[in-house]
């Protein structure tokens, strides 16, 4: 378990873009006592530590657990970097949730967040009050101070929505500095007033069929028939990381039947759906690249 590896900054726009730039022109970047990280990344201390965690938490890299601790593309990174390392497209944004809710180890909160807090609305007391219990439960060896869980809840909450809507001050949406993940619309406000915050669901336009695919064969791995309510509500799912109910995982999976991808099957005792492809998760990702700039 991992908590405040942020150091209280979220993913500011462009970060990440610069991140992969310069660990794609030296693996060492963030590491290098010759080369100041701060003077390359043209970033203060603490947002250089936040920057390489990010990094990783996301999916894009990858460090040794000893050694040198330099950093490497994962695969997917590969291809992100590749096709759209400004990430402005809305399947690259997909992925990097979906890496990041499921990410336990390093990003615990995050995961807490989307695979086991079950509140639809809720006050930061509530989600760090639950999150301490589930610490407790799993692993109280892996314990931090209450000021890091609550840290993580500030970043979890301006991860999601931009500061315009959560400062008491007025901040023009031109000039905010916001994180790019907040386009995908999972979170919102529920009460200024009592500052109690909601879930949202994304819209379908923030799923496109052939990174939802990727995720899914990515998340369940060598299974060729798959139970729908698994894909709502298991372990790595798609559901969970995208706060999906019932009729969106269906309209999504509709979509990506519509490819052949995939047939949903349901039966008077088991939903499934039924892999139809060959596709690896990686060729998905690549289609989806590829068939954009066809378009």
């Amino acid at each position: 378990m991992k908590f405040r590896g942020h150091e209280t900054f979220f993913i500011r726009k462009g970060w990440l873009s610069k991140g992969m730039k310069n660990v794609d022109k030296s693996p060492d970047v963030f590491v290098n006592k010759e080369d100041k990280p701060m003077d390359v990344l043209g970033i203060g201390s603490n947002m250089v530590k936040a920057l390489r965690y990010w990094m990783q938490a996301t999916g894009l890299t990858k460090e040794p657990r000893s050694g040198k601790r330099v950093q490497s593309f994962t695969e997917i990174g590969e291809i992100i970097y590749r096709e759209d390392r400004y990430l402005e497209e809305q399947g690259t944004l997909a992925l990097l949730q979906w890496h990041l809710a499921k990410n336990k180890d390093d990003a615990t909160a995050w995961y807490y967040f989307f695979y086991v807090f079950k509140m639809k609305e809720f006050t930061r007391d509530d989600f760090v009050q639950s999150l301490k219990n589930y610490v407790l439960m799993e692993d109280a060896s892996a314990a931090a101070a209450e000021r890091s869980y609550q840290d993580d809840f500030n970043c979890i909450v301006n991860t999601y929505l931009p500061r315009y809507k959560t400062s008491s001050r007025y901040i023009s949406p031109e000039n905010n500095i916001s994180c790019p993940l907040g386009e995908l619309g999972l979170m919102d406000i529920a009460s200024k007033e009592r500052k109690l915050y909601r879930k949202n669901m994304p819209s379908s336009a923030m799923l496109p069929a052939l990174i939802a695919l990727a995720i899914i064969l990515q998340a369940h791995q060598n299974e060729k028939e798959i139970e729908i309510l698994k894909l709502l509500n298991g372990e790595g799912s798609i559901g969970r990381a995208f706060n999906m109910d019932m009729t969106l995982l269906l309209d999504t999976l509709r979509r990506i039947e519509n490819l052949g991808a995939v047939k949903i099957i349901r039966t008077a005792g088991l939903d499934v759906i039924r892999i139809q492809t060959d596709k690896t998760a990686l060729e998905c990702i690549e289609q989806y690249y590829q068939d954009i700039k066809a378009a």
